[in-house]
């Protein structure tokens, strides 16, 4: 019904948010990768929404991205998981990070996410394997089964996402598994 958003922007209070638009004061909940990226009180924004009514309540939600937008829409689709976990899985992790998540079908890194346990993170790659990625147009850097291992070993390690990424891109396309644990961990020492 809503699909976009622009006006003023009159209140940040995280995670709802206040647009003015022509005199009307519409109050949008956003998850926290679009809260850090907005501009200053006063200023111009344009957000897609996402609308939903309840028995007891009309809310307004936020995107910076269709992207966003379209990940918050493939979430609240399964069953046991409503739009405050949708805004929650969003604002624990982007987008690329959840589309990588589904692909390389790791719990743990849904499980950080507050309000997502063992259950719901086990559900929610069940129901989005093979659908977000490919929906929402991520590529995930991941082009043979040894980069995924190698990816795959790097957070078992305990580095990040884009610590990760990082120096998988660095090694050759055709290193085996044992090699490219050894040169990743070699370049991030660095």
């Amino acid at each position: 019904m809503i699909g976009k958003l622009t006006g003023t922007l009159c209140d940040k209070n995280p995670p709802q948010i206040v647009i003015d638009c022509h005199g009307v004061g519409y109050e949008v909940d956003v998850p926290m990768s679009t809260f850090y990226n907005l501009p200053s009180l006063g200023e111009q924004v344009t957000l897609l929404t996402h609308f939903v009514v309840r028995e007891d309540a009309q809310i307004l939600f936020g995107f910076q991205t269709a992207q966003e937008r379209s990940a918050f829409r493939q979430l609240i689709k399964i069953s046991g998981v409503g739009a405050r976990t949708a805004l929650s899985v969003l604002s624990g992790m982007s987008v690329g990070e959840l589309a990588q998540a589904i692909t390389l079908q790791e719990a743990g890194r849904l499980i950080k996410v507050p309000g997502i346990g063992k259950k719901t993170a086990e559900r929610l790659l069940l129901e989005l394997k093979g659908k977000m990625g490919a929906d929402i147009g991520v590529a995930v850097h991941a082009g043979s089964d040894a980069q995924i291992d190698i990816l795959q070993a790097l957070v078992a390690l305990g580095y990040s996402d884009k610590e990760a990424a990082l120096a998988l891109k660095a090694l050759p396309q055709d290193v085996s598994v044992s090699d490219g644990i050894k040169l990743a961990l070699r370049a991030l020492a660095k």
